[in-house]
C-alpha cells in the first residue's frame, strides 16, 4: 500500500473519525480504521486531513491508531449467489457470519459478499471471436429455479472475446479473456464489482407504460405504480407502513425483489427473514426467496451503515435490471436513512438546514429515486429492464410537512397516504383514498388483454372514486342535520361508498385468499359493487324503499366475494345475477 495513503487518527466523534496524513486520498475511498481494521468511507477532505464515516461501532478506537486507504470506492460484488442472500448495509453476508461467529458479529469482520468456493455452471451464449462491449451478455448461470443469472461484460471493456468455454467456475475463476482495443488483455469472471454511489449506465430511458401488479386492491385499482415507477408510503406510527411494504415485496409481479430494511426495528426485520423462506411465489409456486435479496440494517446497527444500505440495495437492483429483468426495490424506511445523514452531517459540523437535516437532503433523496425507471439496457442482445422503487417514510407524529416527506413527494409519482384514523378503525391497508394519488393511473387499462375490459375498469374506478368523494361531503351533512334529511339517492350513495370501502378497499393481509387479488378478480368485485348500485337506483325509481334494498340477502354475498378463490371467480359474476333477481322481486312488490 502506498505510504502516502496511510494516516493516523487524530479525532473520534461517534461514527466520524478524522485522520491526518491522508494527502492523495479521494472522496468516497474506502479505508480501514484502527487496529481492528474497521470499514469506513472518506466523506470530507481538508488538506491532508480526511473525515471518515465508519460503518461499525467505534468504541475503543483512539488517536494515533492507523488508517489505511484501500484506494477504491465503496463497492458491491455482483454475480451468482446474490439471490437468497441476506446482507447487512455494506454487503456482508449475515447468514454466513452467523454460521462463523454466532449471534453477535465481531467488529472488523471480513467476509466477501459472494461465496468464493461454490462452483456455478456457466453456459456461454456467444462464440469466441465475438466483439464485446460493456453490458453484452456473454453467458448464463442458472442461479435458482426462478432466476437465470446473465453474465455481462463489465464497464470500460471493449474488444474481442477469447477462451470463453462452458464449465463449472467459482466467481473468481477466469471464464474468458477480452483482447481490448487498447492492447490490454482483460480476464472476465462471473463476478464484477460496482461502486454503489453512482447509477449504472443505460442506453436510454423509456416511458413506464406497464403497471406493476401488487395484488393490493386499493393500490392496483385506484393508485397503481408502474414498472420503473417511484412511490412513497408515508404515515404515522402504527398505520401499517411496514405491512404494506411486506405485502408488496411478497406479491408484486416483479421478477426480482430487493428488500432493504433501513434502520427498522429488529423484530420487524426478523418477520421478513423468517417469513420469506416459507412464502410461496403466487406466480410460480416456488419459495419467494428464490427471487429475493434481503438487506438487513436494523435500528441497533451502526448509523453510518444505515446510510450506505440504500445504495447497496439499489446497486444490486440495477444490476438485475441491466440483465433485462423487472425489479422492485422496497426501502423501509427512508426516514431512518435521512436521520443517519443528519447525524453524520452534525458530526462533520456541516451547516444544518430545516429540522437539522443537511442542506443536500433533497438532492440525495432525488438522486436515489431517479435511479428507478424503465430503460433500454447497454449491450447485446437488445433488452429492456425496469426498476421500481417504493420507499416508506416515517415522519414524526405523522406530520406530512416533514422535510423528508416533502423532499420525497417532489420526486415520486405515487403517494399512498396512510392515515391513523383508518388504522384505528381497523381498516387496512390504511391508505386514504381522498389524499393519495398516482400519475400512472392512465396505464390501468393496459393490465387487461381485453381492451374493452380495461377501459371499463378505468371507468369503474372513476365512478367508485366519485362515490367516495360524494360520501365525504354527505357525511358532513349527516353530522349537521342527520341521515333522515338525505334523499333516497344520497342514502344509496352513502351505502354504496361504504360497500366500496368495506367490501373492496379493505383487505386482510393475513387471510389465505384475501391477501392477494388478481386484476381479473378486482374487475369482477368492483363491477359487482357498482352493479348493485346501478340496479338499486332503478329500484328507487320504481319507488322501492331504501331500507328494503339495504336488507337484501345478496349484500352478504357481495361482502364475501373477496374470499372467493381465484379459480372460482366465475362465482362473482353469478352474484350479479342474484342481484338482478332480488332487485326484480323488490321492484315487483313495490309496484303491487
Amino acid at each position: 500500500m502506498n505510504e502516502a495513503r496511510k494516516g493516523k487518527i487524530v479525532k473520534v466523534a461517534g461514527p466520524v473519525v478524522v485522520a491526518e496524513g491522508m494527502a492523495g486520498a479521494r472522496m468516497y475511498d474506502v479505508v480501514r480504521v484502527g487496529e481492528l481494521s474497521l470499514i469506513g468511507e472518506i466523506v470530507e477532505l481538508n488538506g491532508d486531513f480526511a473525515s471518515i464515516q465508519v460503518y461499525e461501532e467505534t468504541s475503543g478506537i483512539g488517536p494515533g491508531e492507523p488508517v489505511v486507504d484501500t484506494e477504491a470506492p465503496l463497492s458491491v460484488e455482483l454475480g451468482p449467489g446474490l439471490i437468497e442472500s441476506i446482507y447487512d448495509g455494506i454487503q456482508r453476508p449475515l447468514n454466513v457470519l452467523y454460521g462463523i461467529e454466532g449471534e453477535f458479529m465481531s467488529r472488523g469482520s471480513e467476509q466477501p459478499g459472494l461465496n468464493r468456493e461454490k462452483k456455478w455452471h456457466f453456459k456461454p451464449v456467444v462464440d469466441n471471436g465475438t466483439k464485446a462491449a460493456p453490458g453484452d451478455i456473454i453467458g448464463e448461470v442458472q442461479e435458482t429455479t426462478l432466476v437465470v443469472h446473465k453474465i455481462m461484460v463489465p464497464s470500460g471493456i471493449n474488444g474481442t472475446l477469447e477462451n470463453v468455454s462452458e464449465g463449472y467456475y467459482t466467481v473468481e475463476e477466469t471464464i474468458g479473456v477480452v483482447n481490448c482495443e487498447d492492447g490490454r488483455r482483460t480476464e472476465l469472471k462471473l463476478m464484477q464489482k460496482c461502486p454503489v454511489r453512482n447509477a449504472r449506465e443505460t442506453r436510454s430511458r423509456l416511458a413506464p407504460t406497464e403497471l406493476l401488479i401488487t395484488g393490493q386492491r386499493v393500490i392496483d385499482a385506484f393508485f397503481p405504480i408502474s414498472k420503473g415507477g417511484t412511490g412513497c408510503v408515508p404515515g404515522p406510527f402504527g398505520t401499517g407502513k411496514t405491512v404494506v411494504q411486506h405485502q408488496l415485496a411478497k406479491w408484486v409481479n416483479a421478477e426480482i425483489v430487493v428488500y432493504v430494511g433501513c434502520g427498522e426495528r429488529g423484530n420487524e426485520m426478523t418477520d421478513v427473514l423468517t417469513e420469506f423462506p416459507e412464502l410461496k411465489d403466487p406466480y410460480s409456486g416456488e419459495p419467494l426467496m428464490k427471487r429475493s435479496v434481503l438487506i438487513a440494517n436494523t435500528s441497533n446497527m451502526p448509523v453510518a451503515a444505515r446510510e450506505a444500505s440504500v445504495y447497496t440495495g439499489i446497486t444490486i437492483a440495477e444490476y438485475f435490471r441491466d440483465m433485462g429483468y423487472t425489479v422492485a426495490l422496497m426501502a423501509d424506511s427512508t426516514s431512518r436513512w435521512a436521520e443517519a445523514m443528519r447525524e453524520i452531517s452534525t458530526r462533520l459540523e456541516e451547516m444544518p438546514a430545516e429540522e437539522g437535516y443537511p442542506a443536500y437532503l433533497g438532492a440525495r433523496v432525488a438522486a436515489f429515486y431517479e435511479r428507478a425507471g424503465r430503460v433500454e439496457c447497454l449491450g447485446n442482445p437488445q433488452r429492456e429492464g425496469a426498476l421500481s422503487v417504493i420507499g416508506a417514510v416515517s415522519p414524526p407524529g405523522g406530520d406530512l410537512s416533514d422535510s423528508v416527506v416533502q423532499a420525497t413527494l417532489h420526486v415520486v409519482k405515487v403517494f399512498w397516504s396512510l392515515q391513523a384514523r383508518l388504522a384505528y378503525q381497523r381498516h387496512f391497508p390504511a391508505i386514504d383514498w381522498l389524499t393519495s394519488y398516482s400519475f400512472y393511473k392512465e396505464y390501468l387499462k393496459n393490465c387487461f388483454e381485453d381492451k374493452e375490459q380495461g377501459q371499463e375498469m378505468e371507468a369503474m374506478t372513476v365512478e367508485a372514486m366519485s362515490l367516495l368523494e360524494d360520501e365525504a361531503e354527505l357525511l358532513e351533512i349527516v353530522r349537521l342535520v342527520g341521515a333522515d334529511a338525505l334523499s333516497p339517492r344520497d342514502r344509496l350513495a352513502l351505502e354504496t361508498a361504504r360497500s366500496i370501502r368495506e367490501d373492496f378497499l379493505h383487505q386482510n393481509a393475513f387471510h389465505e385468499v384475501d391477501t392477494f387479488t388478481s386484476m381479473e378478480k378486482q374487475y369482477e368485485m368492483l363491477k359487482t359493487v357498482l352493479h348493485f348500485h346501478k340496479q338499486a337506483m332503478e329500484a328507487i325509481k320504481a319507488e322501492a324503499e331504501t331500507a328494503q334494498i339495504f336488507k337484501l340477502a345478496v349484500r352478504e354475498e357481495i361482502a364475501r366475494a373477496k374470499y372467493i378463490p381465484q379459480e372460482d371467480i366465475s362465482k362473482i359474476a353469478g352474484i350479479r345475477q342474484i342481484i338482478d333477481e332480488q332487485m326484480k322481486q323488490l321492484q315487483t312488490s313495490a309496484v303491487s
